[in-house]
């Protein structure tokens, strides 16, 4: 693996989530992997879990780790021929070679603007990190993507499904604030590489990218989706077609215990209680939040122990 940067950076998808699972038994099996190695992790946006499983990930590989806030750096410009005589101090391709010289891998996360949608599709600041850069390049969240919260999904419903073709429910839930599309893109691309039955449920309007969806079932009504599922993955996500519009806040979409019937509950987290899902289902034995933010360092360190490898 040269760089994660999409689900489709992965060869072997199977191989990948076993050997991850192996990692989870025997986390410091390749911890001179990473011996005098560096990562460097950018963060243009805040994070809670996929700063630390990221880094606890690198550390038990052996690798040194040095995190930017950019927004604590100079304002980075991203577009070529620019007169840089406003706001913006370094341009991307100074920047990108520069941290290239203190890194053996660089993680990046950066949030769309949920205003201009092909500006968020070009994937600007992941890409010019791309193509400036000498070392290769995470995707700790991008403008479209979660590719490694993608994976930790993949790993959770792995270890966890008690069948051969699980039926997995990705359902839209309300959230006073307009959300990215990049974890319901990144979960339904994942699923649609794994074996299980996969619908998506949201009301009319929160379609996603067809490029994403391709055909995967998709109902608009709730409860009649979530019949018999095994898997339930709650998220928010503001409109596509109408882009970065917040369309409803229908609270009769919230996930409760009522509505989850015998499915374990999945979620990214952080996650809005009594918004998204009631306390009773996050409270619940149902529940696997906690165990699938544990799967982050692991499905992080299986992609660093790949990348590493190819060094």
């Amino acid at each position: 693996m040269k760089n994660y940067t999409k689900i489709k950076d992965i060869s072997n998808l199977s191989e990948t989530i076993k050997n991850a699972i192996l990692l989870k038994m025997n986390p410091f099996e390749f911890q001179d992997l990473g011996k005098h190695k560096t990562l460097v992790m950018l963060f243009f946006n805040s994070s809670l879990r996929t700063r630390l499983s990221t880094e606890k990930a690198a550390k038990n590989l052996g690798m040194d780790v040095m995190i930017l806030n950019v927004n604590d750096a100079w304002n980075l410009e991203f577009e070529d021929g620019t007169i840089m005589n406003m706001d913006k101090s370094e341009h991307i391709k100074d920047a990108a070679q520069v941290i290239s010289q203190y890194a053996d891998v660089i993680a990046v996360r950066a949030f769309p603007t949920l205003q201009d949608k092909a500006k968020d599709e070009s994937e600007y600041v992941l890409n010019n990190f791309k193509k400036y850069a000498t070392v290769p390049i995470v995707n700790m969240e991008s403008a479209t993507a979660h590719p490694l919260q993608a994976l930790a999904d993949a790993i959770t419903v792995t270890e966890l499904t008690e069948k051969a073709k699980p039926k997995v429910v990705l359902s839209w839930a309300p959230h006073p604030k307009a959300l990215p599309q990049a974890v319901p893109n990144s979960f339904v691309e994942m699923m649609q590489d794994l074996e299980v039955d996969l619908t998506i449920t949201h009301p009319e309007g929160y379609e996603l990218s067809e490029e994403i969806t391709k055909n995967t079932v998709v109902n608009h009504n709730q409860e009649e989706a979530l019949k018999d599922a095994d898997f339930v993955y709650v998220k928010n996500w503001s409109s596509y077609r109408d882009y970065g519009k917040v369309l409803s806040q229908d609270e009769n979409w919230m996930m409760t215990k009522a509505k989850l019937g015998h499915a374990k509950f999945m979620h990214c987290l952080p996650v809005r209680r009594n918004v998204i899902v009631e306390d009773a289902v996050l409270d619940s034995e149902q529940s696997v939040v906690i165990h699938q933010a544990n799967n982050r360092t692991y499905a992080a360190q299986v992609v660093l122990k790949e990348i590493l490898e190819t060094l």
